[in-house]
């Protein structure tokens, strides 16, 4: 809160200092009080995320956008981030021809605005003035660089030669210009695109597929759906095989095509929101996710990265509004919809509220996908409903190949449902069965070895694979914790120290750690650091109050033997 004080405070100064530099040489008559004190209250506003307010107090201070660069560009910004970018370009249009204006976003969208009017010429001239501002960053340069390649192939149908090379944007850029051509090549490139072993292209899966619609290959469609896995592929992949299931394949068209120019420029500026909100630039990323959906408002399911964005700057109202662009036609897609405002009810009200609702939703969809099962199963688990988790993790296991990964962690998932419950025969028997499909998973063999630790089976074939888990997952405090607490229980204690110090220092706010460490330390007569962390546990949140009772009697009595 006093980073965003500070940072409206050093803007207002700025606005005081410029304003008087500018009265020297231009009627001060036109500037008053009144705007500034609404262009204050507009930067507060806009520095809160409030952005609705913000922009009411920037049209009271409309005065100041000839005279004030800041102010315009804050202005813009407050507008395209509220969707208004119709609205921001016609403020800025009569602006350009006079120069009035010196930041990089102006420019940026007088061409966007061009090349969706098909002036290309226009877009072309905004673009050498977009051209003076590359030096700012490595976005605008990439911006600058790749429309200026889409702009020539705009007009000359060709791909521009000698073009400047961005990584991995540039195998994107070359697969959609190749596409727009349609080029023999096209298919070549998204093949090399969506199988590239150094990065996650799986997001053009999607795209592939959609041109292969259009070029009536409906065989080779319908073997990469069967490849999708929708247990844990992404919204889009997930809801693409169900679209291909229910022969709905006229919706790919209706959202994109890589022969239509805006569509291209509006999954560019996607990977670019997509970018600043990997870096929580959360300002930026929603302002060229509006552009890009102004564009291309067709593909609303980009939306999900807004909704997420505005989740994020805990700007739930807005974050529900997003959600509202999304409804039972694409029911993968409404089921986000319908998890993500359950996690806003488990904030703004109760968790018992949160899972109220998102059952009450699941039961109204007549044939849930395997996909949603999973999740109402994931769902009813974190809530501690392991009943309810159990019956649906059955039904998604009757559906599955039993040789699967994904069968092997549904099994991890019911076996640990088992155990909260006390079945442990059935807990067990899950556990074992997952490890018999994927024998080096570290968190099964780390969950399996540290029940057995728990009710004192087996302690040197529970070690045995709390070494294997830590061979491969040595930096992960439950796993540390765990081979730290075995060893405790077989009696070597400097072993056992050793590890539950690293977990500690790892993960210092987690209490079954913290209260293990504390037990380690009394049997090595280190008495005063035991009662310390044991302490420290009582003053963390959400401690089971087991825990509490027994630390309790330990900071009293001590632990009598292991």
């Amino acid at each position: 809160m006093l980073i965003k004080y500070y940072k409206v405070t050093l803007v207002v100064v700025l606005f005081l200092y410029q304003s008087t530099l500018y009265a020297k040489n231009s009627d001060s008559s036109n500037f008053n009080l009144k705007d500034l004190s609404n262009y204050f209250s507009a930067v507060v506003s806009y520095g809160n995320n409030k952005n609705n307010d913000a922009l009411k107090f920037f049209e009271s201070s409309k005065s100041l956008t000839n005279k004030h660069t800041p102010y315009l560009k804050q202005y813009i910004f407050s507008l395209v981030i509220g969707g208004e970018v119709d609205r921001a370009i016609r403020k800025l249009d009569h602006k350009i021809e006079k120069k009035n204006i010196e930041f990089f976003e102006s420019y940026f969208l007088m061409t966007i605005n061009s090349i969706k009017k098909g002036d290309l010429q226009k877009s072309k001239k905004h673009l050498n003035d977009l051209a003076r501002f590359t030096k700012n960053g490595k976005v605008e340069l990439i911006l600058y660089e790749t429309l200026k390649s889409y702009i020539y192939l705009f007009e000359n149908k060709k791909i521009l030669a000698n073009g400047l090379s961005f990584n991995n944007l540039s195998i994107v850029t070359r697969t959609f210009q190749n596409c727009y051509l349609n080029k023999n090549e096209t298919q070549s490139y998204f093949i090399n695109l969506v199988n590239n072993v150094e990065v996650d292209y799986s997001r053009y899966i999607f795209f592939y597929i959609n041109y292969l619609i259009s070029e009536n290959k409906f065989n080779e469609v319908q073997k990469i759906a069967d490849e999708i896995n929708t247990l844990n592929s992404t919204l889009l992949l997930t809801q693409t095989k169900n679209w291909i299931s229910q022969k709905n394949l006229k919706k790919f068209q209706k959202i994109f095509s890589c022969q239509n120019e805006t569509d291209i420029i509006s999954e560019l500026l996607f990977l670019i929101a997509n970018l600043y909100s990997s870096q929580y630039n959360l300002e930026k990323s929603n302002f060229y996710l509006n552009i890009s959906n102004f564009l291309n408002p067709k593909f609303k399911f980009n939306l999900t990265l807004l909704s997420e964005n505005y989740y994020d700057g805990k700007d739930y109202n807005e974050s529900k509004k997003i959600l509202n662009n999304f409804n039972k036609d694409d029911d993968i897609y409404y089921w986000y919809k319908v998890k993500k405002i359950a996690k806003i009810i488990s904030i703004e009200s109760s968790q018992k509220n949160s899972l109220s609702f998102i059952n009450s939703k699941f039961k109204d969809i007549k044939k849930p996908s395997i996909k949603i099962l999973l999740d109402i199963a994931n769902i009813n688990k974190d809530f501690m409903n392991y009943d309810v988790a159990i019956s649906y993790y059955n039904q998604v296991l009757h559906k599955i190949n039993k040789d699967s990964l994904s069968y092997a962690n549904i099994l991890y998932k019911r076996g640990a449902c088992y155990e909260r419950l006390g079945k442990f025969d059935k807990s067990d028997k899950d556990l074992l069965m997952s490890l018999e499909v994927n024998p080096n998973d570290p968190y099964v063999l780390n969950y399996l070895a540290y029940s057995w630790l728990e009710r004192n089976l087996k302690i040197e074939t529970a070690i045995k694979m709390l070494e294997k888990a830590y061979n491969q997952k040595y930096n992960d405090p439950f796993i540390i914790d765990s081979i730290g607490w075995a060893y405790y229980l077989n009696g070597e204690l400097i072993k056992a120290e050793k590890y539950l110090k690293k977990a500690v220092q790892i993960s210092p706010d987690d209490p079954v750690i913290n209260d293990h460490y504390g037990d380690i330390l009394w049997k090595l007569n280190k008495k005063i650091e035991a009662k310390y962390f044991w302490e420290s546990v009582l003053n963390l949140e959400n401690v089971e109050e087991k825990i509490k009772e027994d630390i309790h009697i330990k900071i009293l009595k001590g632990i009598k033997k292991i």
